[in-house]
Parts: structure tokens; C-alpha cells; sequence
């Protein structure tokens, strides 16, 4: 029996009820999706029969075996590249350039939300610079093109350059057969700033694209010749408010010195328009253009040439990369190497002299 000092307790207002049973803060399908694409033994036809089916966790699994340098990792993505190849080829490749702060992102997003509207899927390859000193980079892209990022039909993959515009052309070209293999119809391959890196994602890309500002200063000389006469279309952007006066006066120097250029073999004219990325002004006359770019090259034979030539570059550059990698991995050069510094920071040999003497080497194992 209980007291009344119990009954009073029990009556009060201090009484806890038993709460609702929460629900569980894991979503187990997810979560199985996940461990199954964390496996790196999966054999090539599952990656393939994943990547045919949509699944971004096994997709981006893929693209890492592709970016990693380990010899085991390597084999498996080659041979999933060898795998996807028969469906690969379908999609518009488009490389976009532009110096820091032109509104790369801001465009691709731009145009990708557009293309998306018109029932694309869009894939996003953006190459990122390393640091030279700690090798790091900061891969913000999809920080930058937030809304595009959190799109079904879009998939947006930073890669760190490493100091290897070679690896990364030949890694970009592998991600891209993957992207298309996955059924991306368009894919946009990004570069910051202006130099070698653009003659990398120019060969290959079906139509490049350079960014530009006006009112940043003499607009040509603030462009390197060699990029402008690879550029497919010059557009530019933030062509908006005070701005615009200055992007029409920067739009007409820039079409009177692309007609000092050289035919380009595509049998194209390269264009010269504004944009506006932010307030989303001149987008859909971009794509209109890029089309009639390849509906043009298609019909001229230009756009399938093209292609076999990227390809051919493309083992090349492999057999550099491979010569390359071979050559630093062999223990005996390693530790000559060592050597080798040292009498050159003491003047007991010049560097050429070590170098020949590293190849010699290297070429009596081989």
C-alpha cells in the first residue's frame, strides 16, 4: 500500500511519460550501398553493371581507381575503362577556361541547371591546381556550385593536378569515358588560370570554351596568343549592370584580333558573345552555339578526326607517364639519386653528368 507521500509524488506535476520511439539516424539502404562500393576487389562487370545502373557510390569508386597511383589499383581500372569503352563516345565534351574570379563555377552551374531543364545529365570533371609546396588542394567545386551538386541528373568530381598535367590529362580522359559509360550526356572539363594546363584539357574536349572579364585590364594582353587561337568561342561574362559598356567595348577587340588568327581546321569561326552567369542572361545562346559547333564537325568529318587524334596524343602521354613512373619507382635509380644529389650540391659533378649517368643506368637494367 502505498504512503501518501508516494500518492502526492505520483499526482504531481513532475511525471514523465514514456517518450516516442525514435527512428533509427542511419539509412540502412545507404549504408549497404556504401559498404558494397567500399570493396576494392569487386570484379570489373559489377563496377560496369553499376555504373549502367546509376549507382553514384560504385560510380565515384570508380573514378578513385582511376585517379590512384598503387600498380593494384591500376590494373582494375583499366580494365573497367576496357570494360566501358563500348559506351562510351556519346557525349558532348566542353572544356572551360578562364583566370581566377572570371565565374567559372558560377557558369557551369548556370549552364548545367539549363541543360538539366532540358532533360541532360550533366557530369562536372574540374581539375583543381596543387600546391607546389605541400602538394594540396583545396577541391572546392562543389562548395562553389552548390545547387548543381545536390542535383540527381548531375555529378561534379574535383581532381587535384599533383604537379602532373600529364597524369591528369590521361586520368581526366579515363573519368570522362566513365562519365559516359554512367550516361552523362554532357561533360564539362574545368581548369583554373591560364597556361598548360589548357593545351592539357584542350586535347580532350570537343569544344573550348575561355572565360573572360573586361575592365581587368589591356584584354589582349592579359590572354596568352596559343590559348585564344585554341578557343572554340570566347565569352564574356559578367556582362551585367555598370560592366556592360565595358564587356561590348572588350567583345569588339577581341573579334578584331581573332581575325588576325589562322583558319581553324574545324572549318569553325570562333565566336565572341557576353553573358551574364549570375543573372543566368545569354546561357541558352551559349548551348545554341555549342550545338551548331557540332552539328558543324559532325557534318565535316572534323568531330570524329579530332577524336582518333586525342586518342593517339592519349597513348602517348600513357607511355610517358608509365616511362616516367618506372624510371623514379626502381630501387637502384632511387638511391642514386641520393647520391647523385649530394655530389651535385658539393660541384663533384654538373647536373647533366648525373642525369646521364641516371639514364645509363636506368638503360642497362632495360
Amino acid at each position: 500500500m502505498a504512503t501518501e507521500k508516494e500518492e502526492k509524488k505520483e499526482k504531481g506535476s513532475l511525471k514523465v511519460n514514456k517518450g516516442v520511439d525514435q527512428p533509427t539516424q542511419i539509412n540502412t539502404d545507404a549504408l549497404q550501398r556504401f559498404r558494397s562500393a567500399k570493396k576494392a576487389d569487386l570484379p570489373p562487370d559489377e563496377y560496369l553493371e553499376g555504373l549502367r545502373s546509376g549507382n553514384r557510390s560504385i560510380f565515384s569508386k570508380a573514378i578513385t581507381l582511376v585517379e590512384s597511383t598503387l600498380p593494384r589499383h591500376q590494373d582494375i581500372a583499366q580494365q573497367i575503362i576496357e570494360k566501358c569503352l563500348p559506351y562510351s563516345g556519346d557525349s558532348v565534351r566542353v572544356g572551360i577556361t578562364g583566370v581566377p574570379g572570371v565565374g567559372k563555377s558560377t557558369f557551369i552551374e548556370a549552364l548545367g541547371l539549363y541543360l538539366i531543364g532540358q532533360g541532360k545529365k550533366i557530369a562536372v570533371l574540374a581539375i583543381d591546381p596543387s600546391s607546389e609546396r605541400s602538394k594540396g588542394s583545396i577541391l572546392g567545386d562543389k562548395t562553389r556550385m552548390e545547387d548543381l551538386a545536390n542535383h540527381d541528373h548531375a555529378f561534379i568530381r574535383p581532381s587535384a593536378s599533383a604537379g602532373s598535367l600529364g597524369g591528369v590529362a590521361r586520368k581526366t580522359k579515363e573519368s570522362i569515358i566513365l562519365c559516359e559509360a554512367a550516361g552523362y550526356d554532357v561533360i564539362f572539363v574545368e581548369t583554373v588560370g591560364v597556361g598548360q594546363s589548357e593545351t592539357a584539357v584542350h586535347s580532350m574536349v570537343d569544344f573550348f570554351l575561355l572565360l573572360m572579364l573586361a575592365g581587368a585590364g589591356d584584354e589582349l594582353q592579359g590572354i596568352k596568343r596559343g590559348i585564344m587561337e585554341m578557343a572554340d568561342a570566347i565569352l564574356i561574362n559578367k556582362a551585367e549592370g555598370d560592366n556592360l559598356h565595358k564587356a561590348r567595348m572588350a567583345k569588339r577587340e577581341y573579334q578584331n584580333a581573332l581575325h588576325l588568327y589562322p583558319a581553324n581546321p574545324s572549318g569553325w569561326s570562333p565566336v565572341v558573345d557576353l553573358c551574364s552567369a549570375l543573372q543566368k542572361k545569354g546561357i541558352e545562346n551559349v548551348w545554341s552555339m555549342i550545338e551548331k559547333y557540332i552539328t558543324l564537325t559532325k557534318a565535316n568529318g572534323y568531330f570524329s578526326r579530332n577524336r582518333k587524334e586525342q586518342a593517339i596524343n592519349i597513348m602517348f602521354d600513357s607511355i610517358n607517364q608509365r616511362l616516367k613512373y618506372h624510371f623514379y619507382s626502381d630501387p637502384e635509380i632511387r638511391k642514386k639519386i641520393e647520391t647523385l644529389q649530394n655530389d651535385i650540391l658539393q660541384d663533384k659533378i654538373s647536373s647533366y653528368m648525373a642525369a646521364q649517368e641516371l639514364l645509363n643506368t636506368y638503360f642497362k637494367k632495360t
